[in-house]
C-alpha cells in the first residue's frame, strides 16, 4: 500500500511532508523565525549548488566592479 502510494503520488507525499514539517516549525518557533530559517536554508543551498558545479562560492567580482564604477563617477 505505502509503496504504491509513493510510486503514484510522490509529489503529493513530499509536499504533504514538507507542509507538515514547516507547520511544526511555525507552531514551535513562530512565523518570522521560520522565514529567517528558510532564507538561511536557501542561501546554504545556493552556495552548496555553486560548490557542486565548481563555481566561485560567493561571486564578489561583480559587486567589486560595481562599487569601483560608482566611485569613479563621484570623482
Amino acid at each position: 500500500m505505502w509503496r504504491n502510494l509513493w510510486e503514484t503520488h510522490t509529489g503529493k507525499v513530499c509536499g504533504a511532508g514538507a507542509g507538515l514539517f514547516f507547520g511544526i516549525i511555525y507552531l514551535f518557533f513562530g512565523f518570522w523565525n521560520m522565514l529567517v530559517f528558510m532564507f538561511l536554508l536557501g542561501i546554504g543551498f545556493w552556495i552548496g549548488s555553486r560548490a557542486d558545479r565548481g563555481e566561485e562560492l560567493i561571486p564578489l567580482g561583480p559587486v567589486y566592479d560595481w562599487f569601483r564604477s560608482r566611485k569613479r563617477r563621484l570623482k
